[in-house]
């Protein structure tokens, strides 16, 4: 969805998903500590681990290795065990 972020800052390597799968706090707590990826449309793959929960509908908070491009918002990322 966006990175994660404050008033003045944006957190580049931190995301904000909405699972399809997710819709309250207790679906997104069972996806904590999973392996998120983003395949940039070179192919290049950017893994990331599910850190923790974001507000009441769901959402989760990925951090990844690196920080993602501009053009990785609101695109999929493959959720893994």
């Amino acid at each position: 969805m966006n990175y994660r972020g404050g008033r003045r800052t944006q957190k580049t390597n931190q995301m904000i998903i909405a699972p399809e799968r997710s819709s309250s706090k207790d679906d997104a707590s069972k996806l904590i500590g999973k392996k998120v990826e983003w395949t940039t449309p070179s192919g290049k793959k950017i893994n990331g681990e599910i850190s923790r929960i974001h507000g009441g509908k769901g959402y989760i908070i990925a951090r990844f290795e690196k920080g993602l491009p501009g053009q990785s918002l609101g695109t999929e990322v493959d959720i893994t065990d």
